[in-house]
């Protein structure tokens, strides 16, 4: 089993749009998911209940019962687990970042949340993990992305290679209790989500079926 800790100490990040993105891609690839939603707003819970489906499993939890809810989780089969955090709690996201195989640190491309970044940052090198930092909500103009990519640079941490757009599809399908996979498979976003997918499954060794079809 492998978890990934998708952490931000500022609100309004997506890490809940990359939580349950990266969760209904892994459903589609045959692997057995679960979130944990270690956010008091439980937004990655409130899109499971719309969903109205069991995969992935969602569970609403306090980091206290964190070690305990990846062990049995380990137990009941699941394949990847990935950890919502909350934003401005230091001690889940420290908890979380300790206990996972890679963390994700999700950035707007804008000044403050690229100053943001750096106290997660500085959790994961706490924690002795390895991060990685997901650009999202890029314009599809412009260059922000590339700006944003030097600032990120500077700071010695590495930059995903899959990029996610601001894209209406993110929005829609979340309300509905979707992944945008789901939604709109030929879609930018659903692109952009299967690259990261893709990257995060090579980069930690997870097996899934399209890797298997491709053998």
């Amino acid at each position: 089993m492998k978890t990934i800790a998708v952490v931000s100490q500022k609100g309004g990040a997506g890490k809940t749009t990359i939580a349950v993105n990266l969760a209904g891609m892994a459903v589609c690839r045959g692997l057995q998911c679960a979130v944990i939603d270690l956010d008091p707003q439980s937004s990655a819970k409130a899109w499971h209940d719309i969903r109205g489906q069991e995969s992935p499993v969602v569970i609403s939890a306090q980091s206290s019962r964190l070690q305990e809810i990846l062990e049995k989780a380990e137990q009941n089969g699941a394949d990847l687990v990935i950890l919502d955090t909350a934003p401005h709690s230091e001690t889940a996201a420290l908890a979380s970042a300790r206990m996972c195989d890679l963390i994700l640190i999700p950035c707007r491309p804008s000044v403050f949340d690229l100053k943001a970044i750096v106290t997660s940052i500085d959790l994961a090198a706490l924690a002795r993990k390895e991060a990685v930092v997901v650009l999202n909500g890029i314009p599809s103009r412009g260059v922000l992305a590339s700006e944003a990519s030097a600032v990120i640079a500077g700071y010695g941490v590495d930059l995903a290679p899959a990029m996610l757009g601001y894209r209406a599809a993110f929005v829609h399908s979340l309300t509905i209790g979707l992944s945008v996979a789901e939604y709109e498979l030929a879609s930018k976003a659903a692109e952009e989500i299967t690259e990261l997918f893709e990257w995060i499954c090579l980069k930690l060794g997870i097996k899934n079926n399209a890797q298997e079809e491709q053998i």
